[in-house]
């Protein structure tokens, strides 16, 4: 498995500034071949509190909690070694929407963003608004892509 980089978690003791933790992420899983998210972060509310983690269940699709955020770390391997097989002209196999604001920064690799009507290539640095719309992301490199994602809950307009 891909080594997922540290997590530093900082805090107050003593009216000072710490550092909380300092360790490897170990909410690393393999959903599909090669496909591996951490869940990194989560918040319950906003304001959110700086006083407590609470610990999150890592899913493949997320489950941002309502008036809360998520931060996820993911490797997306290239999709032939996911067995995707998707003709153009058709709706992308893995086509999914999340109600949420999603800030989105690629580290490492190259990934097509793909929506309804249309897609882009994103390369390292690039950074994706993504608004609560369909989309699916195609790997069509030979490398896995590393992306770190921040989503928000987000207000759905009936």
């Amino acid at each position: 498995m891909n080594k997922i980089p540290r997590r530093v978690v900082t805090g107050i003791q003593d009216g000072k500034s710490v550092i909380v933790e300092d360790q490897q992420i170990e909410n690393a899983i393999e959903h599909f071949p090669g496909l591996i998210i951490s869940d990194i972060w989560s918040t319950q509310k906003t304001p959110a509190s700086l006083d407590s983690e609470i610990k999150i269940l890592n899913t493949a699709f997320p489950q941002t909690p309502k008036n809360g955020t998520y931060f996820r770390y993911v490797v997306i391997p290239p999709d032939k070694n996911l067995g995707i097989d998707w003709k153009e002209n058709e709706p992308h196999p893995m086509m999914h929407q999340t109600l949420t604001l999603d800030y989105i920064i690629i580290l490492s690799g190259e990934l097509y963003l793909i929506m309804e009507e249309g897609e882009t290539l994103l390369k390292p640095g690039d950074i994706v608004i993504q608004r609560g719309t369909n989309h699916a992301w195609s790997n069509r490199s030979d490398e896995p892509c590393i992306q770190l994602a921040v989503l928000i809950d987000a207000e759905v307009k009936e």
